[in-house]
């Protein structure tokens, strides 16, 4: 029972397709089908990956200004010592 469907549902519902568009339209219902799964999957991919490197980039430049406070106050530190 896949995604918790029952068997006979299915072919119920088979049935009914079957009926509604007849046996010459299937094919290329199942074609349009897949090819809206194929765009949705890329355009999923995408977005995931677009959003993935604006979260590195966004970390790259915490890391950058963490990094110049982090020198400019060992700096500051130094130059205290010396007066």
């Amino acid at each position: 029972m896949p995604f918790g469907v029952h068997p006979g549902f299915l072919i119920i519902l088979l049935i009914i397709v079957l009926i509604i568009f007849g046996p010459g339209k299937l094919p290329e219902l199942g074609g349009a089908a897949g090819r809206a799964i194929k765009e949705f999957r890329k355009t999923s991919n995408e977005i995931t990956e677009e959003l993935t490197s604006a979260a590195a980039e966004k970390e790259q430049k915490t890391q950058a200004t963490a990094a110049t406070t982090s020198d400019s106050a060992a700096t500051a530190s130094d130059s205290e010592k010396s007066a």
